[in-house]
């Protein structure tokens, strides 16, 4: 019977320690796991991703002869960049043979991205016509002149392509540039998804720099995948001299206000900057208040950086444009 009570006693004390084993074990399982979910809780991912506007480099691409154009993935994903974004301008079309040009540049334009692991984001499509022209046939080849490119968007795996909303004297008349524009844009934005493609105007000088009227053409389109691409410096809509671009602007959107209305719309947002101060701040664009409009929307996606100034060389002038991105997102 004692022999019994001393094994009893022995294996009892065995039992506690095991457990006080398994119990420490446990205990610290436990303390980890809730260090790990106190680290998920502080450490957040951005909202954004950020893409390489290509016009940033066009200098470089179409003046220097410095860079390829077929190297511009290769170039994002040397400066750090997860997606880009084409300029249609930069890629000019053997003439006469366009399409199979075009298919051509595709097939290679995707095999480098795909090479580097980057994402081709979208097309931005200049000068293949006016979207809200009056003349309806000039209207017409303008949109078809506009798909070729959509077609290539797609065969890329882009999320979207962006457009002008240019109309040349029927921007003198408000209502029937919006007509036009509603018309215009909505077969185009039509074709784009049946492509699954979003169809994005741009605030691009002109009528399109007054957001209050791009809103109402996406209002009365109301179509899903037509949307806006919300530029941080194109908001000026007269010039003196009567050009779209050249001149002193006389007539010029508040920029905030203007980012603020098109973000409902926004399927990407174009971070612009031309000159920067020694702390590394944009000199006319407060980005610290322009990245909080941009999230406080929701917003969810790819913002492209586009340098267009000439303070700086193009390369100095993307790194610093992404470096004000991320600064001022730090503690938004």
């Amino acid at each position: 019977m004692k022999t019994n009570m001393k094994a009893s006693l022995v294996y009892f004390s065995l039992f506690l320690s095991l457990f006080a084993t398994i119990s420490c074990k446990n205990e610290a399982k436990k303390v980890a796991e809730e260090e790990i979910k106190i680290d998920s809780v502080t450490v957040e991912e951005p909202f954004y991703k950020l893409s390489l506007a290509e016009w940033s480099f066009h200098r470089a691409m179409r003046d220097d002869k410095t860079l390829s154009n077929l190297d511009f993935a290769k170039k994002a994903k040397e400066l750090g960049f997860q997606g880009v974004e084409y300029v249609s301008q930069l890629y000019p079309l053997t003439k006469g043979n366009e399409q199979a040009s075009l298919d051509s540049l595709v097939v290679e334009l995707k095999k480098r991205s795909e090479e580097q692991g980057i994402q081709n984001v979208l097309i931005m499509i200049d000068g293949e016509g006016d979207l809200a022209v009056s003349d309806k046939a000039a209207r017409d080849e303008a949109i078809k002149n506009h798909t070729k490119w959509l077609d290539a968007a797609a065969a890329l795996g882009c999320k979207s392509v962006r457009v002008n909303l240019f109309g040349g004297d029927a921007e003198k008349d408000a209502a029937q540039w919006h007509a036009n524009a509603v018309d215009g844009l909505g077969r185009l934005a039509a074709y784009g998804a049946t492509k699954g493609l979003n169809v994005v105007v741009e605030n691009h000088g002109g009528r399109s720099s007054e957001a209050d009227k791009v809103v109402a053409v996406l209002k009365e389109i109301n179509l899903p995948n037509c949307g806006a691409l919300p530029d941080f410096g194109n908001f000026c809509y007269k010039r003196d001299k009567g050009d779209r671009w050249a001149g002193e602007c006389t007539g010029q959107y508040d920029i905030y206000q203007g980012v603020t209305e098109l973000m409902p719309y926004a399927k990407g947002v174009s971070a612009k900057s031309h000159n920067f101060e020694e702390n590394g701040n944009e000199t006319e664009i407060d980005y610290y208040r322009m990245m909080k409009i941009v999230k406080d929307s929701g917003f969810k996606g790819f913002i492209g950086v586009e340098y267009e100034g000439d303070g700086l060389s193009e390369l100095e002038g993307v790194l610093a444009t992404k470096a004000l991105v991320i600064k001022a997102t730090e503690n938004l």
